[in-house]
């Protein structure tokens, strides 16, 4: 298994940013590099990380989601996806989709279920979205409600592929499903060439350009916000940034119309 040590990966970068544990020193230099750059980039990762769990508790809660197909997982950072899923609704099933060789190692490892639902994991890059959804229809049945996330991932894909593999996918999912999508916004141009040059990543767009990506789904309250504007009062407890990140990220979460 190449864990590719010699060069940084997104997903360990973003680790690093979390206060995780699971990366190597080039990553950490990376890491270091684009603080350097942007210091608020580790503020908007928590941010992120947050808008992840208010959003999953709240379609559980309120909307009675029971299956999670979760894009570019990343490295796991408790609570996971499913901790808060199934903490909320035992019997939700979710599934997991990355391509880094050490994020399959940890998801093996620790995504593990409540006995009443399910976890799975797929090795594929999320551009084969075909693929994805035939695997993922071992876990998750299609005909029913499924709440989409991808965080923190198209901006690493050039256009016009974030389009093209969503309009395949909401496509394929059933009225009622949801898709949360965070971005970064413009604001962040040189962290984008930072990584653009360490890694051949990085696509900026704009609000609108964001806003597209959910095409004909239904954005809920409060729209396309900044992370932590994203129904704070949902908790996670913990003071939320404001000023220090305002227009450098964005997110959302829209519904598939029932008629």
């Amino acid at each position: 298994m190449d864990l590719r040590t010699d060069e940084p990966h997104p997903a360990r970068v973003y680790d690093f940013f979390l206060g995780g544990k699971d990366h190597f020193s080039v990553d950490r230099e990376f890491g270091r590099r684009v603080l350097g750059i942007c210091p608020q980039m580790r503020p908007l990762a928590q941010a992120n990380r947050r808008f992840l769990v208010r959003s999953v508790g709240l379609l559980a809660r309120e909307y009675g989601i029971r299956q999670f197909l979760d894009l570019g997982t990343g490295l796991p950072t408790s609570p996971n996806l499913h901790e808060v899923a199934q903490g909320i609704a035992p019997d939700s099933r979710v599934v997991y989709v990355d391509n880094d060789p050490i994020v399959l190692v940890h998801a093996r490892a620790l995504l593990t279920s409540h006995p009443e639902g399910a976890t799975d994991y797929i090795d594929a890059d999320v551009v084969d979205i075909d693929r994805i959804i035939q695997q993922a229809a071992r876990t998750l049945d299609f005909t029913r409600p499924i709440a989409v996330s991808a965080l923190a991932l198209f901006h690493f894909l050039p256009d016009p592929q974030p389009a093209e593999l969503l309009a395949r996918l909401r496509d394929r999912l059933a009225p009622g499903s949801f898709l949360s999508i965070s971005h970064v916004l413009p604001a962040l141009r040189d962290v984008a060439t930072a990584y653009q040059q360490a890694m051949g990543l990085g696509t900026l767009r704009d609000r609108d350009e964001i806003k597209a990506l959910f095409g004909d789904f239904e954005l809920i309250e409060p729209g396309l916000v900044e992370p932590y504007l994203w129904r704070p009062e949902l908790g996670p407890d913990g003071e939320e940034p404001d000023d220090e990140i305002a227009n450098l990220g964005v997110c959302g979460v829209a519904r598939k119309p029932t008629q």
